[in-house]
């Protein structure tokens, strides 16, 4: 990150923003839970509705289509078909109904990781009895990757895909799984802890640079880690962070989704782009 990098507020007045990806098209989508919408910005500063209603939308990816891959509050799992029509991916695991899908993610073979907490719904309204990590195989099959964290929010993978990061509100911390090669992972073990005022921002979601760096949201701002899991610094930031995209045509730009607003930051290192093939891990 260069010293000089600045935090630029782009737009305000929002409910509750989440879930940013930037379309390759060049504008960027993103939720906003509060408002059951998912809004268009684009680099001329327009701000426009892209979905309303939005299934009260919260994490968004791209797959390798470049097709919009997002997570419902409402309880499923879906994709934005090349003509604008939505296919429900997964809303039931053995027969009952999920949660309230959070975030997601797509690994270059094509499967579907998401996390699964009960933030969008009462405690009358659970059928599983447990907040699980899920892999959606390309076949459509659906299986549970874990369900031993207390709520699992953010995830991203490596740049080569042998790790999985998965943030944990509630613990106030980040796991590290290693990703086997049928896409099943072994046990958690903490990569992070980040400590802070939760008022001020939690763990949540998360984005991985081309060297392996981590940036995740938490107490405060953006806490960018080494692949050892050392703190490296924090990007500060005036509202509570919720999420994160890379940007822009060398995916340089960091945007923030931050409460009631969006912001960006310029970075010297690229980011790993949603949905595309696997990169080989830069050394610096």
């Amino acid at each position: 990150m260069s010293s000089n990098a600045k935090v630029e507020k782009l737009s305000g007045g929002f409910k509750f923003t989440e879930g940013p990806v930037w379309e390759r098209r060049g504008f960027l989508l993103f939720s906003d839970m509060g408002a059951n919408t998912i809004y268009k910005w684009t680099p001329a500063g327009q701000i426009s509705a892209f979905r309303r209603p939005a299934g009260h939308s919260n994490g968004n990816t791209l797959d390798q289509q470049g097709r919009l891959i997002t997570a419902e509050h409402d309880r499923r799992l879906i994709r934005t078909e090349k003509d604008g029509t939505i296919m429900t991916l997964a809303e039931r695991y053995q027969g009952k109904r999920l949660n309230s899908p959070n975030d997601v993610v797509v690994k270059s073979d094509a499967s579907i990781y998401f996390t699964d907490p009960p933030y969008g719904i009462g405690k009358e309204k659970e059928e599983l009895g447990f907040y699980g990590v899920y892999r959606l195989s390309s076949d459509r099959n659906l299986t549970l990757l874990t369900k031993e964290m207390v709520r699992p929010n953010g995830l991203a993978f490596s740049p080569d895909e042998k790790k999985l990061y998965v943030s944990d509100s509630e613990k106030g911390h980040i796991q590290v799984f290693q990703v086997k090669p049928d896409g099943t992972l072994s046990k958690g073990q903490v990569f992070a802890e980040l400590p802070g005022p939760k008022e001020k921002g939690v763990p949540d979601g998360m984005k991985v640079d081309v060297f392996g760096n981590v940036y995740s949201t938490g107490s405060e701002g953006v806490w960018v880690f080494s692949p050892s899991g050392k703190l490296l610094g924090k990007i500060f930031v005036p509202e509570v962070v919720t999420n994160l995209a890379w940007g822009d045509k060398d995916y340089k730009t960091l945007y923030i989704t931050a409460a009631t607003a969006i912001y960006r930051i310029r970075l010297n290192i690229a980011g790993v782009q949603p949905g595309q093939s696997v990169f080989p891990v830069h050394t610096k």
